[in-house]
């Protein structure tokens, strides 16, 4: 079924933004901030994924999964969402350790 890869990263990405959201991690205390940090991210990502491509260790493999759009040779649409998925994952990750740190640093031993 074509999409459904596609569906389940914006599945995911969705709820990642409604926890970040929820528990004020990244978006909601510092916007621009995490908008710019997941697109460095993003950026770098698909430049590292460029790279692999062009050696010849990155090859897209067929599945029915895919929706078959491909923004170049063996880069499927779909990885660029992996990616920015990857990356805000990472930023609201960094926030809940960063708190967790936080926390820990208040409770007296």
């Amino acid at each position: 079924m074509p999409g459904i890869y596609l569906g389940a990263i914006l599945f995911s990405l969705v709820g990642m933004g409604l926890i970040d959201w929820k528990y004020s991690l990244a978006l909601r205390v510092a916007p621009v901030r995490t908008t710019i940090a997941v697109l460095v991210g993003t950026a770098f990502f698909l430049a590292w994924d460029v790279v692999g491509i062009v050696t010849g260790v990155f090859v897209k493999g067929e599945s029915p999964l895919f929706v078959g759009v491909m923004l170049a040779p063996h880069l499927p649409l779909e990885e660029v969402f992996f990616l920015l998925f990857l990356s805000y994952l990472a930023v609201v990750m960094f926030a809940v350790f960063e708190r967790r740190a936080t926390a820990r640093e208040r409770v007296p031993s």
